[in-house]
């Protein structure tokens, strides 16, 4: 076996270094130049934003008729979404909420629901060069942070999770998806946004816990939210009038505050990182967001 040296590529995934200020960064720019040529919007407008504050996808945006089938068949939907997941999942969590909500359509894509894939791909174009950095004088720490919207999916009334886990000031988990019943109040929904978030931390405690890389895991984990009723909901060790209709699975981040494995705090809107993976938001917040959690285009990296 030959030492090959230090990784450089790792499955498309650029990775840089510059040790003397404790950096490491993940670039994925030259897979998306790929993925742009390959949908042909390497020479589109660049977009400011991966989704509309202001998107409204539907159902009823589906085609109908024979001819409006047979037009969209010709459509690479399914291809563009894979393409982007894939840079979703590894680099970009900043895109999670966008391809969540235009993946849930392509069993039948309508013309409304193709240009909110371009849309992505023009705001892919203009930030391709983001590298997602780790590192510096951040904390070796994870933290974590939960966001919901309320029954905001246009076809069945779910509200749609978002949660994000940061170490050393950069994302390393993350995801945006519909939740699998329907909340009648925002303090449910954010509650089952934690408790999601929270199986996510349990899994990372183990995870981490047995690379022996961050010692402060053996610690109890933070998990934020911007609700204050949802974190006393957590914090509550019965159940009451407010909760005993929800779902057992959901009372998961209940029992591991009990065990002294997490702990449930509040965070304002304005600071909670995982904002953008429930919602549109407008350029400035979408940007602070992004920064929150490692998202970077002006670091410069050294050998």
């Amino acid at each position: 076996m030959k030492d090959l040296g230090e990784a450089a590529y790792i499955l498309g995934i650029r990775i840089l270094r510059d040790r003397s200020k404790r950096l490491i960064g993940l670039s994925q720019s030259t897979y998306l130049d790929k993925v742009l040529k390959r949908f042909g919007m390497q020479d589109s407008k660049k977009g400011e934003l991966p989704i509309q504050s202001n998107a409204r996808l539907s159902k009823t945006q589906s085609p109908t008729t024979e001819a409006e089938i047979a037009e969209m068949s010709q459509i690479p939907y399914a291809s563009a979404v894979g393409s982007i997941m894939y840079a979703m999942m590894c680099t970009r969590p900043d895109v999670a909420f966008a391809l969540s909500m235009v993946s849930r359509y392509q069993g039948n894509p309508g013309k409304a629901h193709w240009t909110a894939v371009k849309n992505i791909l023009k705001y892919l174009r203009r930030t391709k060069d983001w590298v997602l950095t780790l590192g510096g004088s951040e904390d070796l720490r994870v933290v974590g942070y939960s966001d919901v919207s309320f029954q905001t999916d246009r076809d069945n009334f779910r509200s749609q999770s978002g949660w994000v886990f940061t170490l050393n000031g950069g994302a390393i988990s993350w995801k945006s998806s519909k939740q699998e019943t329907v909340a009648d109040s925002t303090c449910e929904s954010e509650y089952i946004a934690a408790s999601e978030a929270a199986k996510e931390a349990i899994w990372l405690k183990n995870f981490i816990g047995d690379l022996g890389v961050v010692p402060a895991i053996k610690e109890p984990m933070e998990i934020f939210c911007d609700s204050e009723s949802a974190v006393a909901l957590a914090k509550e060790p019965r159940d009451h009038g407010r909760s005993r209709h929800i779902d057992r699975k959901y009372h998961f981040i209940r029992h591991r505050i009990e065990e002294g494995l997490l702990v449930a705090k509040r965070v304002s809107s304005d600071e909670n990182p995982s904002d953008p993976l429930t919602k549109g938001l407008t350029r400035v917040k979408h940007l602070q967001h992004a920064r929150s959690i490692g998202l970077k285009d002006d670091i410069r990296f050294s050998s």
